[in-house]
């Protein structure tokens, strides 16, 4: 089954949006075995979205679009829709009933404006939004299919799992595609490809894809048109065969998060953490405090930008600052050991670097980043560098620390 997606919204053209829907809708629907075959952008603009969905529609009789469905003016895909398909919009009054019963759970009427959401074209089908004002909507006819869904990433995702998906799943084929990701840190995209080479060669059928970001390289191994349990045994076992090559530079699979897997480690051996943070500014504070839970292992941590707050806060000898820097190994264990000492923590994380743009020396270049970490009173230092602009330099500081402390814990 092949369908195309139509993301509209000039916001999406601008770059002041990133298209996320599309590639959440792809993963969800090669799950089910559907193949989208072309997705493409398009403005606020009643003559481009119609040009499209025609376009769309001749090659593949099935398209999904989003955004488009709102009160205001510029929201135009209902009504160019139902006009492609001569369905002419009815206005139905439970959905009118609902809106107002949503709003009046926060306290508010709908506006006049929201009355056309409750307009659906003629021999449409509503899919109802839990999350949202405007229904989803599908529409057949001799053109061939249309579904409309909000541009809204948290309504449109509802929507696909609720409502779209358990219908595609009845007319999409037996095979489908899987796939893995595993998750790595702390070594270079190039690095994994020389390492995997050799592996590479005896996947098929399987694909290997290298997905390089801030945080580190994501490798997707997928299975394209291999039945479901064929796939599960082809992926696990690749998956396996590309972690012993990789080592615990690979620290998780899917979506998993590196801060919460070092607190699942922690919870687990009944430890509590602290952080001392300079070039880092609290990022790795902030990643650790954004897992639910962290309360229970987490103590707190030490914003140490001036050398003088280094001294006070954290105990850093002003003879190591005066003699080695700042961005120094001596400063940077320094700091690891204040802050375990200062928070009562049994392992803590410790970080200084020169983040740019300006501030670096021949000697400690943009990027020279030390991290400390005292795990259980023993206590090491690590140099490194790092590659971006500030915020890029900072943000892997804070990956490579925390994954710096996951392995060390697994080797306790």
């Amino acid at each position: 089954m092949h369908l195309e997606l139509l993301t509209i919204g000039t916001e999406l053209l601008l770059g002041f949006t990133v298209d996320t829907n599309s590639a959440f809708m792809g993963q969800r629907l090669g799950e089910i075995g559907v193949t989208v075959s072309r997705r493409t952008s398009i403005g606020d603009d009643p003559v481009a979205i119609r040009a499209a969905l025609i376009d769309a529609l001749a090659r593949s009789r099935f398209v999904i679009t989003t955004g488009g469905l709102g009160p205001t003016r510029d929201d135009m895909t209902k009504k160019v829709v139902a006009e492609l398909f001569n369905a002419p919009l009815e206005f139905h009054d439970d959905l009118a009933q609902a809106l107002i019963a949503r709003f009046a759970k926060f306290g508010r009427v709908p506006a006049p404006s929201n009355r056309c959401q409750s307009e659906v074209p003629k021999g449409a089908l509503v899919l109802p939004n839990k999350r949202g004002t405007a229904p989803g909507l599908w529409l057949s006819g001799p053109l061939g299919e249309v579904i409309m869904l909000p541009g809204v990433p948290v309504e449109m995702r509802g929507l696909i799992t609720d409502e779209v998906i358990p219908r595609l799943r009845e007319r999409s084929a037996s095979v489908i595609t899987k796939s893995l990701v595993l998750r790595t840190t702390s070594i270079p995209e190039s690095s994994l490809a020389d390492r995997l080479s050799a592996v590479e060669d005896g996947l098929a059928p399987l694909t290997l894809a290298y997905l390089p970001g801030v945080e580190g390289v994501d490798l997707r191994l997928t299975a394209w048109s291999v039945a479901g349990d064929d796939a599960d045994r082809l992926l696990e076992d690749a998956g396996r065969r590309v972690r012993e090559v990789v080592g615990d530079f690979c620290y998780g699979t899917g979506e998993q998060d590196l801060a919460a897997l070092l607190l699942d480690e922690l919870r687990e051996r009944h430890l509590w953490l602290a952080v001392a943070e300079s070039c880092t500014g609290g990022m790795i504070g902030e990643r650790i405090t954004a897992v639910p839970g962290s309360s229970e292992v987490f103590s707190g941590g030490v914003i140490a930008y001036a050398d003088a707050v280094k001294q006070s806060a954290l105990d850093v000898p002003s003879e190591s600052l005066r003699e080695h820097g700042a961005v120094s190994e001596a400063v940077v264990r320094a700091m690891a050991e204040g802050v375990a000492r200062k928070t009562g923590a049994d392992v803590s994380i410790a970080i200084t670097g020169v983040a740019g743009p300006g501030g670096g020396s021949s000697e400690k270049p943009v990027g020279t980043v030390w991290v400390g970490f005292s795990v259980l009173g023993e206590v090491t230092a690590q140099r490194i560098g790092l590659p971006g602009n500030r915020y890029e330099v900072r943000a892997r500081a804070s990956q490579f620390a925390l994954h710096g402390l996951l392995r060390r814990l697994r080797q306790v």
